[in-house]
Protein backbone atom coordinates (compact mmCIF):
# COMPACT_ATOMS: atom_id res chain seq x y z
CA UNK A 1 0.00 0.00 0.00
CA UNK A 2 2.63 2.44 1.04
CA UNK A 3 4.81 1.66 -2.23
CA UNK A 4 1.90 2.27 -4.53
CA UNK A 5 1.79 5.38 -2.59
CA UNK A 6 5.20 6.66 -3.06
CA UNK A 7 4.51 5.29 -6.98
CA UNK A 8 1.67 7.42 -7.41
CA UNK A 9 3.05 10.44 -5.70
CA UNK A 10 5.87 10.93 -7.78
CA UNK A 11 3.84 10.00 -11.12
CA UNK A 12 7.07 7.09 -10.77
CA UNK A 13 6.22 4.31 -13.43
CA UNK A 14 7.84 1.25 -12.05
CA UNK A 15 11.37 0.00 -13.32
CA UNK A 16 10.48 -3.79 -12.48
CA UNK A 17 14.41 -4.50 -11.59
CA UNK A 18 15.08 -8.42 -11.71
CA UNK A 19 17.08 -8.28 -8.08
CA UNK A 20 18.57 -11.69 -6.95
CA UNK A 21 17.88 -11.21 -3.36
CA UNK A 22 18.65 -14.43 -2.13
CA UNK A 23 22.36 -12.83 -3.09
CA UNK A 24 22.21 -9.36 -0.92
CA UNK A 25 20.56 -10.91 2.12
CA UNK A 26 22.75 -14.14 2.10
CA UNK A 27 25.58 -11.38 2.06
CA UNK A 28 23.40 -9.73 5.04
CA UNK A 29 23.04 -12.31 6.71
CA UNK A 30 19.47 -11.16 7.09
CA UNK A 31 16.41 -10.83 5.01
CA UNK A 32 15.73 -7.57 3.83
CA UNK A 33 12.03 -5.60 4.72
CA UNK A 34 9.91 -6.52 1.65
CA UNK A 35 8.49 -3.21 1.12
CA UNK A 36 11.97 -2.02 1.03
CA UNK A 37 12.96 -5.10 -1.71
CA UNK A 38 9.54 -3.42 -3.70
CA UNK A 39 10.73 -0.12 -3.83
CA UNK A 40 14.45 -0.72 -4.88
CA UNK A 41 12.48 -3.32 -7.65
CA UNK A 42 10.60 -0.40 -8.71
CA UNK A 43 13.20 2.55 -8.44
CA UNK A 44 16.23 1.21 -8.08
CA UNK A 45 18.35 4.30 -6.44
CA UNK A 46 18.11 8.02 -6.95
CA UNK A 47 16.86 11.05 -5.69
CA UNK A 48 13.12 12.14 -4.46
CA UNK A 49 11.97 15.60 -4.79
CA UNK A 50 15.90 16.56 -5.35
CA UNK A 51 16.77 16.42 -1.60
CA UNK A 52 15.65 12.12 -0.53
CA UNK A 53 18.41 10.42 -1.43
CA UNK A 54 17.44 6.36 -1.62
CA UNK A 55 19.78 3.53 -1.92
CA UNK A 56 18.90 0.92 -4.33
CA UNK A 57 21.05 -0.53 -7.37
CA UNK A 58 23.27 2.14 -8.89
CA UNK A 59 25.72 1.22 -11.79
CA UNK A 60 27.82 3.35 -9.67
CA UNK A 61 28.50 3.55 -5.51
CA UNK A 62 26.55 6.48 -5.00
CA UNK A 63 23.33 5.21 -4.90
CA UNK A 64 24.37 1.87 -4.44
CA UNK A 65 23.04 -0.27 -1.22
CA UNK A 66 25.53 -2.86 -0.95
CA UNK A 67 28.25 -0.59 -2.02
CA UNK A 68 27.04 2.02 0.45
CA UNK A 69 27.10 -0.88 3.56
CA UNK A 70 30.14 -2.80 2.59
CA UNK A 71 32.02 1.14 2.55
CA UNK A 72 30.27 1.92 6.03
CA UNK A 73 31.22 -1.60 7.54
CA UNK A 74 34.58 -1.57 6.55
CA UNK A 75 34.83 2.50 7.57
CA UNK A 76 33.75 1.13 11.00
CA UNK A 77 35.97 -1.75 11.42
CA UNK A 78 38.86 0.64 10.87
CA UNK A 79 38.13 3.10 13.42
CA UNK A 80 37.17 -0.22 15.88
CA UNK A 81 40.79 0.87 17.33
CA UNK A 82 39.17 2.50 20.27
CA UNK A 83 37.68 5.63 18.21
CA UNK A 84 34.08 6.36 18.08
CA UNK A 85 31.71 5.22 15.61
CA UNK A 86 30.03 7.66 13.22
CA UNK A 87 26.66 6.58 14.24
CA UNK A 88 27.54 6.36 18.11
CA UNK A 89 25.93 5.21 20.25
CA UNK A 90 25.35 2.43 17.05
CA UNK A 91 27.76 0.80 14.70
CA UNK A 92 27.33 -0.68 11.18
CA UNK A 93 25.28 -3.86 11.09
CA UNK A 94 28.26 -6.71 10.66
CA UNK A 95 26.78 -10.25 9.70
CA UNK A 96 25.30 -12.27 12.99
CA UNK A 97 25.28 -8.73 15.29
CA UNK A 98 23.07 -5.29 16.04
CA UNK A 99 23.96 -2.25 14.39
CA UNK A 100 22.10 0.23 11.60
CA UNK A 101 22.13 -0.38 7.65
CA UNK A 102 21.98 3.12 5.59
CA UNK A 103 18.82 3.09 3.16
CA UNK A 104 18.55 6.76 2.27
CA UNK A 105 19.53 10.14 3.46
CA UNK A 106 19.06 13.96 2.47
CA UNK A 107 21.22 16.54 0.82
CA UNK A 108 21.19 17.90 4.46
CA UNK A 109 23.02 15.07 6.08
CA UNK A 110 19.97 13.95 7.67
CA UNK A 111 20.74 9.70 7.60
CA UNK A 112 17.61 6.97 7.71
CA UNK A 113 18.71 3.49 8.53
CA UNK A 114 17.19 0.23 9.76
CA UNK A 115 18.25 -1.31 13.41
CA UNK A 116 19.00 -4.28 12.20
CA UNK A 117 19.45 -7.31 14.87
CA UNK A 118 20.69 -10.88 13.92
CA UNK A 119 18.72 -12.30 16.32
CA UNK A 120 15.45 -10.88 15.71
CA UNK A 121 15.07 -10.72 11.73
CA UNK A 122 12.15 -9.21 10.16
CA UNK A 123 11.83 -6.60 12.87
CA UNK A 124 13.25 -3.47 11.47
CA UNK A 125 12.76 -0.06 13.53
CA UNK A 126 13.71 3.15 11.14
CA UNK A 127 16.13 5.11 12.94
CA UNK A 128 16.53 8.91 11.55
CA UNK A 129 19.38 11.63 12.77
CA UNK A 130 19.33 15.08 11.30
CA UNK A 131 22.54 16.48 9.85
CA UNK A 132 23.65 18.24 12.76
CA UNK A 133 24.44 14.92 14.45
CA UNK A 134 21.53 15.11 17.06
CA UNK A 135 20.21 12.00 18.46
CA UNK A 136 18.70 9.35 16.70
CA UNK A 137 14.71 9.09 15.99
CA UNK A 138 12.98 6.07 16.02
CA UNK A 139 9.88 5.15 14.10
CA UNK A 140 7.96 1.99 14.17
CA UNK A 141 6.95 1.95 10.88
CA UNK A 142 7.70 0.42 7.14
CA UNK A 143 10.11 1.88 5.46
CA UNK A 144 7.74 3.18 2.39
CA UNK A 145 5.74 4.65 4.83
CA UNK A 146 8.58 6.50 6.08
CA UNK A 147 9.45 7.60 2.73
CA UNK A 148 6.06 8.60 1.75
CA UNK A 149 5.76 10.40 5.04
CA UNK A 150 8.95 12.42 4.42
CA UNK A 151 8.02 12.93 1.04
CA UNK A 152 3.93 14.13 1.28
CA UNK A 153 3.68 14.74 5.14
CA UNK A 154 4.25 18.59 5.65
CA UNK A 155 3.63 17.99 9.51
CA UNK A 156 6.21 14.61 9.96
CA UNK A 157 8.53 15.60 12.36
CA UNK A 158 11.26 16.09 12.43
CA UNK A 159 12.09 14.05 8.38
CA UNK A 160 8.78 15.75 6.62
CA UNK A 161 10.14 18.18 3.48
CA UNK A 162 6.75 18.59 1.84
CA UNK A 163 6.50 21.86 4.04
CA UNK A 164 9.01 23.00 0.89
CA UNK A 165 6.68 22.67 -1.51
CA UNK A 166 9.40 20.66 -3.27
CA UNK A 167 8.13 18.45 -6.76
CA UNK A 168 7.33 15.38 -5.17
CA UNK A 169 9.73 13.43 -8.49
CA UNK A 170 12.10 11.12 -8.34
CA UNK A 171 15.20 11.17 -10.64
CA UNK A 172 17.32 7.84 -11.48
CA UNK A 173 21.21 8.77 -11.16
CA UNK A 174 21.54 9.20 -14.66
CA UNK A 175 19.25 11.12 -16.29
CA UNK A 176 19.81 9.90 -20.33
CA UNK A 177 17.34 9.57 -22.38
CA UNK A 178 16.54 5.90 -21.83
CA UNK A 179 15.17 5.17 -25.32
Amino acid sequence: MWVQRVIELTGWEPLGISVDWAAIEGELGVPLPADYKELYEAFGGGVFSDSVYFLGRDEGIAFDFLAQWRAALSADRDNNSGGLSALDPYVTYAPGGKGLVGWGSTEWADEYCWLVDAERPGDYAILARSHDGGPWHRYDMSTSEFLYRVLADADFQRFGIARYELDPIFEPPSSGSGE
